[in-house]
């Protein structure tokens, strides 16, 4: 039974030299040396094997690797309630699965679908500007009073998901949702008081910071959950 191995070569002033699996085990603790002498000196060129690499796996290994994907989409798309970029770590690794991953059957993911769920997180992104310039910045809010309104809504967000807990599934996320509207609107308030401005005005930037702040994670979560069925339907058909 062969040994699976992963197939390096480097090109270098135009001679192609192949290192055989031995001496990439015995020389493990060289990789971050090469990784860097490879992204600093452009006449070196890396060829990965990609097809041969995850043939290795086998039907069964490349089923689980489908599977460790979609779940782990899903784990990314939860980060986006707590301001995360949630939707674009799920597309790097679909990029990665495409890339890596078989170029052809069922469990393949094209090019068509890594567009689809770029479009979908560039959608999120545009919903959550779109909210946030509609909310505490359209009401007046400096830098500083946004910047604190996002720390807020972070912290929010972390406490609302311990605290929707008993609720599975649909308590964390409507918790953090909440809380991380009222942790933005704290921050809002706090930073525009300490600004010198007056309640009534600070409480106005943070009513709007939490309407801005609760639909734009809507939009973006929703983007997200695209993204999702995107990486699932990608490996399901």
């Amino acid at each position: 039974m062969a040994k699976p191995f992963i197939a390096i070569s480097l090109k270098i002033h135009g001679q192609t030299r192949g290192f055989p699996p031995i001496f990439l085990a015995k020389k493990a603790f060289l990789f971050p040396l090469m990784i860097v002498a490879l992204l600093l000196n452009p006449i070196f060129l890396l060829s990965f094997d990609t097809e041969r690499w995850f043939g290795w796996l086998g039907p069964t290994g490349a089923v689980l690797a489908a599977i460790l994907l979609v779940v782990f989409c899903i784990v990314a798309w939860g980060l986006n309630l707590i301001t995360l970029p949630g939707n674009w770590i799920a597309v790097a690794a679909m990029a990665l699965y495409a890339w890596l991953g078989p170029g052809e059957g069922r469990i393949a993911i094209g090019a068509a679908t890594l567009f689809a769920a770029f479009l979908f997180a560039l959608l999120g992104e545009i919903i959550e500007f779109a909210a946030g310039a509609m909310g505490a910045q359209k009401a007046g809010a400096s830098r500083r009073s946004t910047f604190l309104a996002v720390v807020g809504s972070m912290v929010g967000a972390l406490i609302g998901a311990f605290v929707g807990i008993p609720v599975p599934v649909v308590g964390p996320i409507l918790a953090a949702i909440l809380f991380g509207g009222v942790g933005a609107t704290a921050g809002a308030i706090y930073g525009e008081w300490t600004d010198g401005r007056s309640w009534r005005e600070s409480w106005n930037v943070g009513h709007a910071a939490f309407w801005g702040r609760t639909f734009g994670t809507l939009g973006k979560f929703a983007a997200g959950l695209a993204v999702v069925l995107a990486a699932l339907i990608g490996v399901l058909f």
